[in-house]
C-alpha cells in the first residue's frame, strides 16, 4: 500500500498480515476529525492491528493526527451524551480518543522512516508484539493530554533506534498490563527525547515485569521530569537493566528508581540494574516551561529536587545498583525558608507506597545530590557531583541502606557542610 506525494484523508486503517503502508516522501496521512470514523479495538486508533504478522509501517512521509481538533470533538460529543465517558480531569479518557498506531498481539512489525505527529492520546502503543523494530521515526506530538511519544507494553524483542521523540507526556515508555506478562529484550539506542513528562520511563503500569533492557546512547534535553525513570509500583518486576552513555540536559531529575505498592500487598521489585557515563545538568526552572501542554505544576513548595533518588519500602529493598562514571551538576540554592527537612527528621520524609510515582513525590527531602532509601548493595563510583549555589541541604544522604560503596567520589559543595550523611545504615564505605 503506496501513498505518493499528497494529502489523503482517513479514518482506521486496518493493517493485514504480510502488508506494508508506505509513505513516499511529500505524502500525509491525515486522520479524520470526526471521532466516530475511529474503529476501536481495546483502543482506538488511526492503523490498527490484532494478531497479525509482518506489517511495517515505513517511508519519509507523515502520519498526523489532527489529535487536538479530534481530542476537542470527542469531549463535545461527551457532554452532548452520544459519547459516555468519565471525563476525569475536564478531558475524555484516553481510550476514547484516538491513537495514530495500535498493534496487538502481532509479530515481525517494522515502524521505519516516517514523522508521527498530534496525536489526540498516545501516539503509538504496541502491546503483547513479538520482534519489533522502529527505526529513524520522529516522533513530533504535543497535540493533548497523555501524548506518549510511543509505549510498549508486554513485548518480547523489541528494538527502538536513531529516532528523535517529542512528547507532551512519557517520551519512550515500557509497560507491563498483564500480571502473567512481562516487557524484555528490548533495546533503545542512538535516540534524542524531549518530553514533558519523563524521557524514558518502566511501570505505571508494572504488573507483570520488565527484564532484560538496554539504553545506549540516548540524548535527553528540555524534560520535566526524569530522564530514567524505573518504577516497580504495581506488584512486578524490574530487572537487568543496562544504560550507557546518556547525555542529559536541562531536566528536572537524572534517575529516579522507586518501588511502591499501589495495590495493598502487591509490592514490586527492582534490583539488578547499572547505571554508567552519565552527564547530566538539573533545571535551574521548569524545564518544559512555555510549552502548551506543558506538565502540571505539582508537589510543592519544594526546593530543586536531588539529581538521583532511589526508594523502596520497607522491607521491599532495592538492590544491586551500580552507578559509574557519573557527572551531575545540580544548581542548588535550597532554601531553608521555603521547605525544610533536616537530618534529625528523616524519619518525617512519608513512604507514599500507594501513591502515583514520580520523583517529586516525597516534596522536599533533605539532599541536593543524592537520595537514597530502603536500598542494599549500592554500588557508586566515579561520581562526580557539583552543586552551583550554596545549598542547606547534604550532598548525599542515606536512610536505611546496607551493604553498599561509594568509591572515587568528587563532591563540589559551596555549603562547606557535611556531604555524607548515612542514617540508620551498615556497612557503609565512602571514600
Amino acid at each position: 500500500m503506496v501513498f505518493d506525494v499528497g494529502r489523503f484523508l482517513t479514518g482506521s486503517i486496518h493493517l493485514k498480515s504480510n502488508v506494508t503502508l508506505h509513505l513516499m516522501e511529500g505524502a500525509v496521512l491525515l486522520g479524520v476529525l470526526n471521532p466516530l470514523d475511529y474503529d476501536r479495538e481495546r483502543f482506538t486508533a488511526l492503523i490498527l492491528a490484532h494478531d497479525q504478522q509482518n506489517i511495517s509501517v515505513t517511508g519519509k512521509g507523515v502520519i498526523d493526527g489532527q489529535g487536538r481538533q479530534v481530542a476537542n470533538n470527542v469531549a463535545s460529543l461527551v457532554h452532548k451524551g452520544l459519547i459516555k465517558d468519565a471525563f476525569r480531569n475536564d478531558r475524555p479518557e484516553v481510550e476514547i480518543r484516538p491513537m495514530l498506531i495500535y498493534f496487538r498481539n502481532c509479530e515481525n512489525v517494522l515502524i521505519k522512516g516516517v514523522t508521527i505527529r498530534n496525536a489526540a492520546a498516545w501516539v503509538q502503543t504496541y502491546d503483547q508484539c513479538k520482534n519489533l523494530f522502529a527505526d529513524s521515526i520522529i516522533v513530533d506530538s504535543r497535540a493533548f493530554w497523555n501524548n506518549d511519544g510511543i509505549d510498549v507494553v508486554d513485548c518480547d524483542s523489541v528494538a527502538i533506534t536513531n529516532s528523535y521523540i517529542d512528547a507532551d507526556d512519557d517520551g519512550i515508555c515500557l509497560k507491563s498490563h498483564d500480571p502473567k506478562s512481562i516487557c524484555q529484550n528490548v533495546l533503545i539506542r542512538n535516540c534524542t527525547i524531549r518530553s514533558s513528562a519523563n524521557a524514558i520511563k518502566f511501570g505505571t503500569a508494572s504488573l507483570g515485569g520488565f527484564r532484560n533492557i538496554r539504553i545506549i546512547n540516548i540524548k535527553v534535553f528540555d524534560t520535566y521530569r526524569s530522564a530514567i525513570a524505573l518504577e516497580a509500583v504495581d506488584g512486578g518486576f524490574i530487572e537487568n537493566v543496562e544504560a550507557d552513555s546518556l547525555q542529559v540536559r536541562n531536566t528536572g531529575n537524572a534517575i529516579f528508581l522507586r518501588i511502591g505498592e499501589r495495590v495493598s500487598g502487591k509490592r514490586g521489585k527492582l534490583e539488578n540494574i547499572t547505571i554508567s557515563n552519565v552527564s547530566a545538568e538539573i533545571a535551574t526552572s521548569k524545564p518544559d516551561s512555555g510549552y502548551e501542554y506543558e506538565g502540571p505544576i505539582e508537589d510543592m513548595p519544594r526546593n530543586i529536587s536531588p539529581a538521583i533518588i532511589i526508594a523502596g519500602l520497607p522491607e521491599a529493598e532495592i538492590t544491586n545498583v551500580y552507578l559509574k562514571n557519573i557527572e551531575l551538576k545540580h544548581p542548588g540554592g535550597g532554601n531553608a525558608l521555603l521547605a525544610r527537612i533536616s537530618l534529625d527528621a528523616l524519619d518525617s520524609v512519608p513512604e507514599k507506597p500507594e501513591a502515583y510515582p514520580d520523583f517529586s513525590m516525597f516534596h522536599e527531602l533533605p539532599a541536593w545530590g543524592i537520595y537514597i532509601r530502603h536500598a542494599r548493595d549500592m554500588h557508586i563510583t566515579g561520581l562526580d557531583l557539583l552543586c552551583d549555589k550554596k545549598d542547606y541541604r547534604t550532598a548525599i544522604v542515606l536512610d536505611d541502606v546496607h551493604h553498599s560503596q561509594f568509591i572515587s567520589m568528587s563532591i563540589k559543595d559551596p555549603g562547606n557542610k557535611k556531604i555524607f550523611y548515612p542514617y540508620h545504615s551498615t556497612e557503609i564505605v565512602f571514600k
